[in-house]
């Protein structure tokens, strides 16, 4: 066992809202560890679509996966704050002086007033297309995420899925890539309905061709990749593709893992929460963002930077329970401006 850490806040995640707690901790003099069972910093941000295009953060018109996370640790900066990557949090009991100790999956021990759950949709990984050897290629002809944009530029690519990143991908790369096919088991799609009928418009004018209802049956190439077999749903015929390139986005495989394990009350594998301050059944525990339920709940970014600013007002409050939570505007404290390290 490692040396036990004691701070105001552990923060169990560090995507944006994760990150975010940190930023309105530091306002109220607040210190925070977060903690990731990913190898770095911006959760599904960085590690599902850091090239992805992000339309409704207030205030900023059009921003991309990475440039979001790079936005908020500039933004988080003046504060204190520690990062644990690569480790989870396996054990949380309750002590006597109400505190609460955390202990991560490398023996990492920590003693908090306040944990904040900001762990996304739990941990998960991208489900595999159903074929032998699925990653043999991986990161070499076949993808569960772009994590760089130009790797695709006048490429002949074939993406699979019916949701929102497949047909997002499928626009977005058709401005670059030589060829892109579309595959999925039938013509009905998941996705957001304005980027359907983009899609739906480039396929009409040739740069893209849609196949459907068409499902994988194989992954072609002995040391390099060079395409893929298709098998039409319904006639079972098989059509062979060669191509450089193939993205698969068939969703996530969601694990709330230890989480089952900390006696919150839980409905549809997401934690139950007030709207008050997104405390959970347990005193001291919050959930913020994607993991948390409440009546009228949208899995947004911007839904989560309220919940985890509200939730940080009562964090404070355990803190400091003979003093009132200060308030002041950004724009006009002098104090915050301080803490900000604003030049005026």
């Amino acid at each position: 066992m490692t040396n036990k850490i004691e701070t105001d806040i552990v923060v169990i995640g560090a995507g944006p809202v994760g990150l975010f707690t940190v930023f309105e901790a530091g306002l109220l003099g607040l210190n925070c560890h977060l903690i990731d069972n990913l190898d770095k910093v911006g959760g599904q941000c960085i590690e599902l679509y850091p090239e992805k295009p992000i339309y409704d953060i207030p205030g900023v018109a059009n921003q991309t996966g990475k440039e979001h996370i790079d936005s908020l640790l500039e933004q988080i900066k003046p504060f204190d704050y520690k990062v644990h990557l690569n480790q989870r949090v396996n054990e949380i009991s309750e002590l006597d002086d109400n505190s609460w100790k955390l202990v991560t999956s490398t023996n990492q021990e920590f003693k908090t007033k306040n944990i904040f759950i900001a762990a996304g949709a739990g941990s998960f990984e991208s489900r595999r297309p159903p074929v032998m050897e699925p990653d043999k290629f991986l990161g070499k002809g076949i993808d569960y995420a772009v994590k760089d944009i130009s790797k695709y530029t006048n490429k002949e690519i074939v993406i699979f899925g019916g949701g929102d990143s497949a047909l997002d991908w499928s626009v977005e790369l058709a401005k670059t890539a030589k060829k892109i096919s579309l595959v999925h088991r039938r013509d009905d799609f998941r996705g957001a309905q304005h980027t359907e009928q983009k899609m739906r418009e480039l396929v009409s004018t040739g740069a893209i061709d849609l196949k459907v209802p068409y499902v994988i049956k194989d992954i072609n190439g002995d040391d390099k990749f060079s395409g893929v077999n298709l098998m039409h749903f319904e006639t079972k015929e098989i059509e062979t593709i060669n191509c450089d390139e193939a993205l698969f986005f068939f969703g996530l495989n969601k694990q709330l893992g230890p989480i089952l394990d900390w006696d919150v009350e839980l409905k549809n594998n997401k934690i139950l929460v007030n709207t008050k301050n997104f405390e959970t059944s347990k005193s001291g525990i919050f959930a913020v963002g994607d993991i948390n339920d409440y009546p009228g709940k949208l899995d947004l970014i911007l839904c989560g930077f309220h919940e985890t600013t509200l939730a940080v007002q009562e964090a404070f409050k355990r803190l400091n329970p003979d003093e009132r939570v200060p308030f002041g505007y950004t724009t006009s404290n002098k104090s915050l401006q301080e803490k900000l390290k604003v030049n005026n």
